[in-house]
């Protein structure tokens, strides 16, 4: 069996304290409400060549590198596992490049996971992963595996943020480092050249940042968030923080891309983030051109104040394109009636009757049935300890139900 196509059948159990029940959708008043609660415990080390190597030796909340095969450390996006399935039993679900540079990210393998949370149990079932690679070369400059034959792709190659599906059932994924377009197939094989931005936008990671040019985006400010539009024929990346030329440092730029003529259409639109610093982390097509997406800042635990899900209609921009966005959720403050959240573990940050989503890198959402959301995050292993202090944070997948979402 190739690589690529590696499946595994594990059921993963979330720390034994924690007690999780799944709540009927009915079961919630008008408040945003918890519906679910399952997770990933940090050190459930997946198959691969061991990874790490290249960070400090240092225990950071209780973790030394380098690990045993290859960490999951959070995940970046999720789509459902088949398309038009919104029941969200089966998810794909994707980390970002690894440890968060490219000089220390080179031996964790890019990937996605599938992934079915039973949350009536809090158990996650990790069913296989899809592996990013180039066999056939498209990718036009050097990659850390450039000389096997599979050309498996690294965290020192791209850093992959956001993930959709087009009409055709392929992959495309947004990259920080370009920041670029990605096509891949469903077996997740590069299909084309990595696709720049066409205004020229870079980052200081681009391959293509000419000696002397001076970037014109921050590190890690590229496609965090992109949304596909519903026929799956249309993608909205979204920049995560602003240009540098950008006088405004609240703005961020939404772009649009046409999958069927392969180009950027020239049509751009921006949102605003509620304060300097604080970053666009998501972004789904409900409906039409009603984008929701997801703002958060950048702390953690007590200190996090920023968590929130917004809608912007892309049919509603003024003249300069610029759009105004309406809060729905505020993942800081999500009602747990039934106690899903309950009992506390230890030192547990943010659950009882009102639950709390308090980690650093929240970034995915992913609209579901009628109101309800699927959330999870990126843990940034094993840096992160936004649930109880001096433990990394385990990967938490969390349904909600947000009335009146469609």
């Amino acid at each position: 069996m190739q690589p690529w196509c590696r499946f595994l059948s594990l059921a993963v159990p979330v720390t034994a304290a924690l007690a999780l029940t799944a709540v009927p959708a009915t079961a919630h008043s008008d408040a945003v409400t918890l519906l679910g609660r399952a997770a990933i415990s940090a050190t459930d080390y997946q198959p691969g060549p061991d990874s790490g190597t290249a960070l400090d030796k240092t225990t950071v909340n209780g973790i030394t590198p380098p690990f045993t095969g290859q960490p999951i450390p959070g995940f970046s996006a999720a789509i459902t596992a088949s398309a038009g399935d919104e029941s969200g039993r089966r998810l794909l679900a994707m980390p970002d490049n690894g440890f968060g540079a490219k000089n220390n990210s080179a031996d964790f393998l890019l990937r996605a996971y599938y992934v079915e949370p039973d949350y009536r149990h809090g158990d996650v079932k990790i069913d296989g992963f899809v592996s990013f690679r180039d066999p056939d070369h498209k990718v036009p400059f050097d990659i850390v595996n450039k000389n096997t034959k599979d050309r498996l792709l690294t965290g020192a190659d791209f850093d992959i943020e956001s993930l959709q599906r087009d009409a055709h059932g392929n992959l495309w994924i947004g990259d920080e480092f370009g920041p670029y377009l990605i096509e891949v197939d469903r077996t997740g094989k590069v299909l084309q050249a990595p696709i720049p931005l066409a205004d020229g936008t870079r980052s200081p990671q681009s391959p293509d940042l000419k000696a002397g040019e001076t970037p014109s985006l921050a590190a890690s400010n590229g496609f965090e968030a992109m949304a596909v539009s519903t026929d799956g024929k249309t993608l909205y990346p979204i920049l995560e923080g602003p240009k540098v030329a950008d006088t405004d440092k609240t703005r961020r730029v939404v772009y649009e891309f046409s999958i069927r003529e392969n180009k950027y259409t020239g049509r751009t639109w921006s949102i605003d983030v509620g304060a300097v610093g604080q970053l666009v982390a998501d972004a789904q097509v409900l409906d039409g051109h009603r984008i929701a997406w997801l703002e958060r800042d950048n702390f953690e635990g007590a200190e996090a104040k920023v968590k929130r899900i917004h809608i912007a209609d892309l049919d509603k921009a003024d003249k300069s394109g610029a759009v105004k966005s309406t809060t729905i959720a505020d993942l800081l403050t999500i009602a747990d009636p039934r106690g899903i959240s309950s009992p506390a573990r230890e030192g547990e940050f943010g659950v009882g009757p009102t639950f709390a989503f308090p980690f650093q890198s929240v970034e995915t959402i992913l609209p579901l049935h009628g109101d309800t959301v699927f959330v999870t995050n990126d843990n940034n292993f094993p840096s992160n300890d936004g649930r109880i202090t001096g433990k990394a944070d385990d990967i938490e997948l969390i349904e909600i139900s947000i009335p009146g979402l469609r």
